[in-house]
C-alpha cells in the first residue's frame, strides 16, 4: 500500500475510502475505441440543414456493430454497439426539429432503434415497426419531442439479451427557449440548450449507469457508468468550481431492477426525465432510478472550508457504514470492479466522491467538485 499523505487535511488516496476494494491495471481506451472520460461530453448533433417550412432537420447516421470490448483490465465482454461504443452516441437535437436517423445493421443479428419519446406507432423500432436483419436499413423520422433527458435502446427480443450486451444510449432533447411564455422559464430553457451562451456557463455531463454480466448467468459482475468499471476512481472526473453543473443520467442496467445515484458531500436538484423546467426534487443528495429510467441532475460545487490553521478542509460525507457492514460484495472469477449487492437485495449505490486537494477520494464515479487547489483555469 502506498504512503498515506502527510498533510492532515489533505483527501484520501484513490480508493481508500471505500476499503481500497478497486481494479489492477488499466483498460485501454484505445483498443476499445472510446474513452468513458471523453464520453461524459461528447454529444453526437447529427448535421443539420433548412426544411422548406423552415424547421431544420437534424441527421443521425448509426450503426450497429459486434465488437469485443473491454469492460474492466483483462475482462473482455462480446458486445453488440451502436458506432462500435456502449453506450452508443449521445445523440442531441432541439425541440422541434425534425429528426432523420439511418440506421444500417451491420451486425450479427436483427437490430432496431427505440427511442423513447414522442412518435408514429411506424417508427417505433419494435418487430415489424423498424427491427432489420443484418444488412439492412432502416430510416426513422420524427418530430423531437418531449424536451428532456431520454434514451434509445434496440428492441429485439429478447429484449434484456440485446439491452445487456450493449445496445443503448442518451437521447437528449433541449427545450425551446421560445416556446415559453414565462421569462424564468425562458432562461432556464436557453441554459440547456447546446451551444447556447446560457449553456455555455453550464458544465454538462452524459452517464450512463450500465452493467455486465460476464460469465452469463443472469447476475451482474461488473458495474460502472460509462462500461469501464473503476474509470472515474482512476482518472476522477475535473470541473470548474466556479461554475454549475449538470448531469444527463439513465439508468440501463440490466437484470438489477433498480439502481441508484449518491453524490458525497454536497446536495442537488433532481429533474425527472428532464420534461419540466423546474426539480421534481429539490436538495437531495441521493436519487433512484429503476430500468429505462432518466433525469437531470444539477448542483453546484461547495467551495473548501477553512480552520483555524487557514488550511483547506475536505469536505467528505462519512462512509456508509451498510455498505461495508450490511451488503455482501460478490467475488468471482472476475477482479472486484464495483460495489455489489447479493442478487435479492435489487439495488446497489453508486458513489460520487467530493474531494479536495488533488486526491480522488471514492472508488466508482467520482468528482473532483472545485474544492482545495482546482482552479477556475483547471480543464473540464
Amino acid at each position: 500500500m502506498s504512503a498515506m499523505s502527510a498533510d492532515p487535511y489533505a483527501a484520501p488516496m484513490s480508493g481508500m475510502a471505500h476499503g481500497n476494494m478497486t481494479t489492477v491495471g488499466r483498460v485501454d481506451h484505445d483498443a476499445n475505441g472510446f474513452d468513458p472520460s471523453t464520453m461524459l461530453t461528447d454529444w453526437d448533433t447529427g448535421t443539420t440543414e433548412l426544411l422548406p417550412d423552415g424547421r431544420t432537420l437534424r441527421t443521425f447516421e448509426v450503426t450497429a456493430i459486434d465488437r469485443e470490448i473491454e469492460i474492466a483490465p483483462g475482462v473482455l465482454f462480446p458486445a453488440w454497439t451502436f458506432n462500435g461504443r456502449v453506450p452508443g452516441p449521445a445523440l442531441r437535437a432541439k425541440e422541434g426539429e425534425r429528426l432523420k436517423i439511418i440506421f444500417r445493421n451491420h451486425g450479427s443479428h436483427p437490430h432496431s432503434m427505440h427511442f423513447h419519446g414522442i412518435h408514429s406507432a411506424r417508427m417505433d423500432g419494435v418487430p415489424g415497426a423498424g427491427l432489420i436483419g443484418p444488412g439492412e436499413e432502416f430510416i426513422y423520422e420524427f418530430d423531437a419531442k418531449p424536451f428532456g433527458c431520454h434514451l434509445y435502446h434496440c428492441h429485439a427480443l429478447p429484449l434484456k439479451r440485446h439491452m445487456h450486451k450493449g445496445m443503448y444510449g442518451l437521447f437528449v432533447i433541449d427545450p425551446d427557449p421560445t416556446l415559453q411564455s414565462d421569462p424564468a422559464l425562458s432562461a432556464v430553457a436557453a441554459s440547456r440548450m447546446l451551444g447556447s451562451p446560457e449553456n455555455g456557463n453550464w458544465q454538462e455531463l452524459a452517464m450512463v449507469m450500465n452493467a455486465f454480466d460476464t460469465n452469463f448467468d443472469g447476475g451482474n459482475e461488473v458495474y460502472a457508468v460509462n462500461t469501464v468499471g473503476q474509470a472515474y476512481m482512476n482518472v476522477p472526473i475535473r470541473i470548474d468550481k466556479t461554475r454549475p453543473v449538470r448531469v444527463y443520467l439513465v439508468n440501463v442496467t440490466e437484470f438489477d431492477p433498480i439502481n441508484s445515484f449518491h453524490l458525497h458531500a454536497n446536495f442537488f436538484d433532481y429533474f425527472d426525465t428532464g420534461t419540466t423546467l423546474t426539480p421534481t426534487l429539490r436538495t437531495v443528495d441521493l436519487i433512484m432510478q429503476c430500468q429505462a429510467q432518466r433525469g437531470i441532475i444539477e448542483f453546484r460545487a461547495v467551495l473548501a472550508e477553512r480552520n483555524q490553521h487557514d488550511r483547506p478542509v475536505c469536505l467528505q460525507a462519512r462512509l456508509l457504514h451498510e455498505l461495508l457492514e450490511h451488503r455482501a460484495l460478490r467475488r468471482r472469477e472476475v477482479p472486484l470492479v464495483e460495489h455489489v449487492t447479493p442478487r435479492h437485495h435489487h439495488h446497489f449505490r453508486r458513489h460520487l466522491g467530493v474531494v479536495g486537494d488533488q486526491q480522488p477520494a471514492f472508488p466508482g464515479v467520482e468528482m473532483l467538485v472545485g474544492l482545495g487547489r482546482i482552479g477556475a483555469d483547471d480543464p473540464v
